[in-house]
């Protein structure tokens, strides 16, 4: 492509090829301004430097790299948090473990919290700053991906224990009043997992065994050790998986089973209390 020298220039080079508000968008991100600069001055000129980094991000979108890994941002419930292809891209459906969370637990809790499988820290970092009366502990078995979550811990002031573990097997503590996870659900050979977002998204935080429940049904038969008497375990699953979540958390003996939905309206969170 040929390098634009102005803003202008950019946006002209992007169309047809990216949605408009993208272009802005990565053009924002290396400027460090607002939408409306971009759109008030197309005569704004662009440094050599400038324009072969946007020729460069403009490249990978249109491979279909996200958005939130070229910006290396993603908004959680209201926070801004660093991602990057170690970690998942947080999505507002996984907002609704903090909405059951708050729910179940009230404002001024002392519950300890456990987050299995953090990736890039959303939900522990959110459930610390929104509980922060609770201890939090998070694990993943990804130290890159620990790397960003406690980066994200810092930079957004959460007091979280990270821990480096494969689901429960490095957690030392037990009498958690609320586990909760966001596991990988996809079945492998799924063709989503070749399709949009999901192509570049760390494979080992998307499937899980030929039904996409391996991961789901260890942490369901694990996590009652780790329980408090009356604790919660909270898992986020696939949009067709929640009557079989339920049957699972059913067999292994968990009480006040139900599953809650998504702005969509799909039944994407099933939680139970321990046996």
């Amino acid at each position: 492509m040929v390098l634009p020298t102005t803003l202008g220039a950019a946006q002209q080079l992007a169309r047809g090829r990216i949605p408009a508000s993208e272009a802005r968008m990565l053009l924002c991100h290396l400027l460090g301004c607002g939408a409306a600069q971009i759109s008030a001055y197309p005569e704004r000129p662009l440094t050599e430097a400038l324009a072969q980094n946007f020729v460069e991000l403009l490249a990978r979108r249109i491979a279909g790299e996200p958005m939130a890994y070229l910006l290396g941002v993603r908004e959680f419930y209201g926070r801004d948090f660093a991602v990057g292809p170690a970690v998942l891209i947080p999505r507002p459906d996984t907002e609704l473990i903090i909405e059951l969370a708050l729910e179940l637990l009230g404002r001024d809790t002392r519950a300890p919290i456990l987050d299995l499988g953090t990736g890039s820290g959303a939900l522990a970092v959110t459930l610390a700053l929104e509980l922060p009366t609770s201890q939090v502990m998070a694990v993943d078995f990804s130290a890159a991906a620990l790397d960003v979550a406690r980066h994200n811990g810092e930079r957004l002031g959460a007091r979280v224990a990270w821990r480096e573990s494969d689901w429960f097997t490095g957690v030392d503590a037990t009498g958690f009043g609320l586990i909760v996870s966001n596991p990988p659900y996809i079945a492998e050979g799924d063709p989503h997992l070749s399709q949009g977002d999901l192509r570049f998204e760390p494979p080992t935080a998307l499937a899980s065994g030929p039904d996409g429940l391996d991961d789901l049904r260890r942490i369901i038969h694990a996590a009652p050790g780790f329980l408090a008497d009356d604790g919660w375990l909270l898992l986020e699953h696939g949009y067709d998986q929640a009557g079989l979540v339920r049957d699972l958390l059913d067999q292994a003996g968990y009480r006040d089973i139900r599953s809650a939905r998504d702005l969509a309206s799909i039944e994407r969170v099933t939680l139970g209390r321990r046996p």
